[in-house]
């Protein structure tokens, strides 16, 4: 780990630097990647700074591919990460979750050895409110031998995953990565338009303070969620209760947690058996975040980042945050976390 005085300024650029230069073998293109992404928030947060002055707020009148209602925002969001990252040479292929398949690399640009999935614009059916939203990404290796991009490429456990993070707009824009090195953040200075270490190696508290649950599912939940919930709540007796704090912008509530310690919970239902939240472009790679910052992440019986994926889209239930509070999750519910932390 590169050692900074508390009185030098470190750019994201520069972290990025110092930290290629450990790893002799490294080509540059994950960092590039990194780059990239890092100029598509400065654009976005542009955009979400102005969301009550420009035309920017409200519906595009269009679903997405999960049936949901388009924000304005989200396709802004959705079309400057895919024209900021399609032609670096870097990526062999994209996937969103606003867009059905693969995204393909234009041909007249060329082709790298990496994929990118996303989520543009997370929790934006709060943006008319000035509630937080944020971005999240995730990068694999490309696997197969073609030039292209190919659905297996995308259809890899999140363990496989090299890079992964997520952009906060709220009252500063922050961008937290991990490249497998611990996880470190970054906040914006809008002055200079330039990404600032502002939270090196962050490390989640061993002793949660938070639960982050949408208790309007209470009534649809199978009773031993019920009774993980009671537990966490400190109403059997058990533990120490945590305080309630649900935003209903992911990106908010897991950035929270991580700072100040605690647990994200999105129970599957019986409205949504197979959970809600989306494993490839949410789960894994928060799940990547949070472990590398000595959490942990379960769908209530196997660790997050060993689930194969089988469809693009896929979705899961996740109980996301500090180890002891993954623990009882799993506990509570049948499972059994392997490698936590790993």
């Amino acid at each position: 780990m590169v050692q900074h005085t508390a009185t030098s300024v470190v750019t994201i650029e520069r972290y990025i630097i110092e930290q290629e230069r450990l790893h002799p073998e490294a080509t540059g293109e994950l960092s590039g990647i990194l780059y990239d992404v890092a100029l598509a928030a400065k654009m976005i947060a542009s955009k979400v700074r102005r969301a009550g002055l420009a035309d920017i707020l409200g519906s595009a009148d269009a679903e997405n591919v999960q049936g949901e209602i388009q924000q304005k925002l989200d396709v802004f969001a959705n079309e400057t990460l895919i024209r900021a990252m399609d032609h670096g040479g870097r990526l062999c292929a994209m996937a969103s979750e606003e867009e059905p398949g693969i995204i393909q690399i234009p041909d007249n640009f060329r082709c790298g050895k990496y994929v990118l999935l996303f989520d543009p614009l997370d929790g934006s059916s709060n943006i008319d409110v000035n509630v937080p939203v944020g971005t999240i990404f995730s990068v694999m290796r490309k696997i197969t031998r073609g030039t292209r991009g190919e659905m297996e490429d995308m259809l890899q456990p999140g363990r496989r995953q090299v890079a992964a993070g997520y952009i906060i707009y709220g009252s500063s824009t922050m961008l937290v990565y991990t490249t497998g090195q611990g996880a470190h953040g970054f906040t914006l200075d809008p002055s200079i338009g330039e990404f600032l270490l502002s939270h090196p190696d962050i490390r989640i508290p061993a002793v949660g303070r938070y639960l982050s649950v949408n208790d309007s599912y209470e009534q649809f939940w199978e009773e031993p969620v019920k009774a993980l919930m009671r537990r966490y709540r400190g109403l059997d007796g058990e533990r120490k209760p945590l305080n309630v704090r649900y935003v209903g912008s992911l990106v908010a509530d897991i950035h929270r947690n991580l700072l100040g310690g605690g647990v994200f919970a999105y129970p599957a239902n019986q409205k949504s058996p197979k959970g809600k939240l989306r494993l490839l472009y949410e789960a894994n790679p928060l799940s990547f975040i949070v472990e590398q910052a000595g959490g942990a992440a379960t769908n209530g019986t196997n660790r997050i980042l060993d689930i194969y994926p089988t469809d693009l889209h896929q979705r899961t239930p996740l109980y996301i945050g500090g180890v002891d509070e993954v623990e009882q999750a799993t506990a509570m519910l049948g499972g059994a976390l392997s490698n936590v932390g790993a």
